[in-house]
C-alpha cells in the first residue's frame, strides 16, 4: 500500500468519524428537546344572537267583571273615542234634558241622573241622549251611521268601568211614549236616544232612534 493510499484512507476515516459525531449531536439535541408549546391565542368574540324584545303584556279587558257598584259616569267611549257625559235635569214636562247647542255639546252625552239608574246598577236603563245635526256633525249622526248590533260602549267614572253591548236598534215616532226607553226596573242596559227621520225646524225631527245595549258581566247576571 502506498503512502498516498494510506493518507486517502485516513482522511476518509476522519471524515466519517466527524460525520457520525455531528449526527449524534443533532440526535441528542432533538431527542431531548422540550415539546413545542403554542403561545396564548387571541380570544375571538363569541357571536351572540340578538335578544328578542320582551312580549308586551296584553292590556286587561276592561269589560271583564263589570262595575263593583253603581257610579256616576264621566265618559262613554265608542270605538276608542271618548265622549264626555253631562248630567242634565228634566224639563217641566218630565222629559230628559239634552246637551247645550254648542260645539262641545254636539259631542257630549246628555245623561238623566238619579233617580234614574246608574251605570253598574243590577237593573234598570241608564238613560242617555245625543244631538243630531242636519249637517251630520254631531254625536247622534255618528251613531245613526255607525252604531250597530254587537258594538260595545264603555262607561267610566269614579274608578269604575261598565261595558254595554248593543243588542237592539229601532225607530219610533217623536210623539211615541211607549218605546221602553225609560225602564228603571228592566234589565241592566244603556238606553241611547238620538233624533232621526225628517227635520222640519231647529230641534224638530219626526222620529227618534233608540239603541238598547245590555250590560256586560253584571253580577248577578242581568236578563237580556
Amino acid at each position: 500500500m502506498t503512502a498516498v493510499t494510506r493518507r486517502w484512507i485516513a482522511a476518509t476515516l476522519v471524515a466519517a468519524v466527524a460525520l457520525a459525531l455531528a449526527a449524534a449531536v443533532v440526535f441528542t439535541r432533538t431527542s431531548g428537546a422540550e415539546p413545542y408549546e403554542a403561545g396564548p391565542q387571541p380570544t375571538l368574540p363569541v357571536p351572540t344572537r340578538p335578544s328578542a324584545s320582551p312580549t308586551p303584556e296584553p292590556e286587561p279587558d276592561p269589560c271583564l267583571g263589570g262595575a263593583d257598584r253603581p257610579f256616576t259616569p264621566d265618559t262613554i267611549s265608542f270605538r276608542d273615542e271618548v265622549y264626555p257625559v253631562m248630567k242634565l235635569p228634566r224639563d217641566a214636562l218630565g222629559v230628559p234634558g239634552t246637551p247645550p247647542l254648542t260645539q262641545e255639546g254636539k259631542w257630549t252625552f246628555g245623561w238623566d241622573g238619579p233617580p234614574s239608574p246608574l251605570p253598574g246598577a243590577r237593573r234598570g236603563h241608564v238613560i242617555v241622549n245625543a244631538h243630531t245635526y242636519p249637517d251630520g256633525s254631531a254625536l247622534g249622526n255618528l251613531f245613526l251611521d255607525h252604531l250597530r248590533d254587537g258594538d260595545v260602549l264603555v262607561a267610566r267614572g269614579e274608578d269604575q268601568v261598565q261595558c254595554y253591548r248593543v243588542g237592539r236598534r229601532f225607530e219610533v215616532h217623536a210623539e211615541s211614549r211607549d218605546s221602553g226607553y225609560e225602564n228603571p226596573e228592566g234589565p241592566a242596559r244603556l238606553a241611547i236616544l238620538a233624533c232621526s227621520g225628517t227635520r222640519t225646524g231647529p230641534g224638530d225631527w219626526s222620529h227618534r232612534t233608540i239603541w238598547f245595549a245590555k250590560a256586560i258581566d253584571v253580577s248577578p247576571p242581568a236578563s237580556a
